[in-house]
């Protein structure tokens, strides 16, 4: 088992060796990138004159309502005004009638 790797080793080379290798190398061609004219642009021209103005346009339509408010909070109790003198003690036992005009 040894012996048989290195046989066949040695055998194998032998085999390559005695192929038929050309003598002299293969050369490739690239080919050749053929420059193509490119246009130059020339100097610029004068500017132009100035255009007319543009008509005005046409009024927008109104836009929509917008929502309703929402309702304002209860306002604060309003301020008890100011007090009388109190009155004179009543007689009693008189009867008052009060006739009317």
């Amino acid at each position: 088992m040894k012996f048989s790797i290195l046989l066949l080793a040695l055998i194998g080379s032998v085999a390559l060796s005695a192929c038929d290798r050309p003598t002299q190398p293969v050369v490739v061609q690239t080919p050749v990138a053929v420059p193509v004219p490119v246009p130059v642009p020339g100097p610029a021209g004068a500017t132009g004159a100035t255009g007319a103005s543009g008509a005005t346009g046409a009024p927008a339509s109104a836009g929509a309502a917008g929502p309703a408010g929402t309702p304002g909070a209860q306002g604060m109790p309003g301020y008890d005004g100011a007090k009388g003198e109190p009155g004179t003690p009543g007689k009693t036992g008189d009867t008052v009638i009060v006739v009317p005009k």
